[in-house]
């Protein structure tokens, strides 16, 4: 129970020290939150949604999963969308993953992981939809352009949703964003607007 003491004393510190810094910090946390984003994302450990965009508790609602999925039988990320959108009147969906992503290569490759294969099977259907594009690219290569497929792809799921839908026709403006991050510099590229982001995968 060593390793569950520290975090709850990493807590403590973490407390304490935010309040010195800023007093009214948890007052103003406490308040109902107003987020302008949702964040749609992969469960990687690596990718913390506020710290990457450097926005604190309360700026951000975020839903994770494994290869930041959104499925249309998903009630979880659906409930979340909807919450978002009709409730909190989010102004920006962001579909963000990420180069490297163990979801999007266990999907590339014929190895059998149990339940998740399931779930891993969305993208296996999408592998096979962009098989010419793939079929020429070396391992890293193909899961790079892999990564950046599925990402655009879940964003559309996003925009052809009821609920996007809904927003719409009663005049409530949602933005969707397809983002991808570089685990290797922590750089996030707009796949809607490459050019706005240089850089390696």
């Amino acid at each position: 129970m060593k390793q569950i003491s520290q975090l709850l004393e990493n807590n403590k510190n973490w407390s304490e020290s935010t309040k010195e810094t800023d007093p009214e910090f948890f007052n103003r946390l406490s308040e109902r939150q107003s987020p302008e984003y949702l964040w749609i994302g992969c469960s990687d450990s690596r990718v913390p949604a506020n710290q990457i965009v450097g926005l604190i508790p309360g700026d951000i609602f975020v839903h994770r999963n494994v290869a930041n999925l959104v499925v249309h039988t998903d009630f979880n990320c659906l409930s979340v969308l909807q919450y978002a959108v009709d409730v909190l009147k989010v102004k920006h969906v962001i579909v963000c993953g990420h180069y490297g992503c163990g979801g999007v290569d266990a999907a590339l490759g014929d190895q059998q992981f149990g339940l998740i294969d399931n779930w891993l099977g969305h993208i296996k259907d999408l592998a096979y939809k962009h098989r010419e594009e793939l079929a020429g690219l070396n391992d890293h290569d193909k899961s790079a352009r892999m990564c950046e497929l599925n990402v655009m792809e879940q964003a559309e799921n996003v925009r052809r949703s009821n609920i996007i839908k809904d927003a719409t026709n009663r005049g409530q403006s949602v933005k969707i964003h397809s983002w991808i991050y570089s685990l290797r510099n922590g750089r996030i590229k707009d796949l809607a607007n490459p050019e706005n982001h240089v850089q390696t995968n």
